[in-house]
Parts: C-alpha cells; structure tokens; sequence
C-alpha cells in the first residue's frame, strides 16, 4: 500500500482533505483519527503535524506527502517536490525596523528571528551572509520589540501585521511558497495514480465545460473565443444550419466568455461544474 502523509491541523488540513476525497479516497471520519486505511485505494492516510511531514517522507517511514514547499526546505530533509497543488499560497520576506536596513548585505551579524531557521540559513548561507539565527515558533513580528532580535524573516500576506509592530519589508523574497505533494529520494508504486488523480482534481477546480447551439457558420469565430484544452467537441443539431458545441474553459472569467460567444450569435449557453478529470 502506498503510505502517504496528510496535515493533521492547520491551513494545509482542510484543502488537503478535501482534495484527496474529490480524488475518490476515503479519508477519516472523526478528526481525531491518525491512521486511515482506504483498502479500495490500497492506500494508507497518517495523519501529521505539517512541519513534520517532511521528515517521515524524506527518511523514507512514508511514501509521499502533502506539505508546504516552506517546510518542505526547512526540514533539510531528502525528500523533493513532486507536484505543486495550487493552494496555501504564501510569501517569505525580511523586515525590520524603518530604515535601518536596506538590503541582505545589512544584516552581516545581526540577530534575525524565524520560525523557519532551516530554511533562512540556507537563503543566507547561499548570498554568504552571516547572521545569529533566533529560532521561534509564533509570534516572530514581536521579536524585534521585545530585544530578541534586530530583524525577522516570515511570512506576509499583506504586511499589515508587520507595520502594526512597527517594521518594514527589505530585501528580495525568500521564497514563494504553496502546498506541494513530496516523495521520498526514490519512486514508490502508486505514487503515479495518486498524482494523475490530483492533477485531475486540480483541473476541475480551474475548468468548466461550456455548451452552446451556434450557426455552423459562426465556428471558426467562437473557437478563436474558446478554444479548449485540444479542440471543442462539435455535434450536428436537426436544423442543419446549426451545431452545437461543448468546450473547457477557464473557470476564471468564464462570464466574459460568455458574453462573447452570445455576441457572435451562440444561444442556449450552459456552464456545468468539472467533478473529477484526466488529461
């Protein structure tokens, strides 16, 4: 059985969870549970603390894993990423008091506190700076306040929690992280299916199916709208003189489309929900 590990809390939890059941697995009922086993699948489900997930996978105890890419490089363990899965997006910066610091070269011995100290040495230890990393496990924007640290590097959405606690964004970005499958330092049976079923995932989240009658005429003009992944699938109707034609399009800014395809003379427009697909 393939031996695959789940986020057990956090923001990763709910959206893994959820991909893993639009992509036919059965997962656990009762939130408590940490070990699942779907014998239909011949999967097995450990449910973990995220920032762990790495570890087990990389030391070869599970298969694969979904985790964030930031943890994925903090943990300095030899799994790698297979897949990225489209969620949980974030971006990882370095702030600091208003204008005391400029660029990465500033912070040469200073104190920089993170939640993520693997992965904040590694970024430095590459651009040959040398700091005094201050390993924490929440709260790193209060850091600088309280006298622990000249500097922080985490997270940021909007920055807005760091202005509140008086600091500002310098330097590059550390890196841009989201939730992405892991494997071990070698291929497992299985790993295949499990990936082909959660791109398939991933593309009825991003698609949908449009259908509409047109003029036969018009054919040419409403591909050049909506072109689908390979080709719209076009059908006869009873009055020769139309056809009707179903295509994927993007999810996003599928009502222009619509527009579109209705200014040129397509009637009956219909959009349908994508549950499960394999390209």
């Amino acid at each position: 059985m393939l031996r695959i590990a789940v986020p057990n809390k956090g923001s990763l939890a709910e959206t893994s969870a959820a991909m893993l059941t639009e992509a036919g697995y059965t997962g656990r009922r009762d939130p408590k549970d940490l070990h699942v086993i779907d014998p239909a699948n011949e999967v097995e489900f450990f449910y973990l603390r995220p920032r762990d997930i790495a570890t087990y996978v990389g030391s070869g105890a599970l298969d694969v894993g979904i985790t964030g890419r930031d943890l994925l490089l903090d943990a300095r363990m030899p799994a790698r990423e297979v897949e990225s899965l489209g969620f949980a997006d974030s971006t990882f910066r370095f702030a600091g008091p208003p204008g005391r610091f400029t660029d990465l070269a500033d912070l040469e011995g200073m104190r920089v506190a993170t939640a993520y100290p693997g992965l904040v040495d590694s970024f430095l230890d590459e651009r040959g700076i040398a700091v005094d990393l201050v390993p924490l496990d929440g709260a790193v924007e209060s850091a600088v306040r309280l006298g622990v640290a000249d500097a922080v590097a985490d997270v940021v959405s909007t920055g807005t929690t760091l202005k509140q606690a008086g600091l500002e964004i310098f330097g590059p970005i550390l890196l841009e992280s989201e939730a992405v499958l892991i494997g071990g330092p070698r291929e497992v049976e299985g790993t295949e299916t499990l990936l082909r079923r959660l791109r398939g995932v991933m593309v009825a989240r991003q698609y949908v199916l449009i259908d509409y009658d047109l003029p036969a005429d018009l054919v040419d003009r409403a591909v050049q709208i909506a072109p689908g992944i390979e080709s719209p699938t076009i059908s006869p109707l009873r009055d020769p003189s139309w056809v009707a034609v179903r295509v994927m399009s993007p999810r996003k800014g599928v009502n222009q489309v619509m527009d579109s395809l209705y200014a040129i003379g397509a009637r009956a427009i219909l959009v349908t929900e994508i549950h499960a697909a394999r390209l």
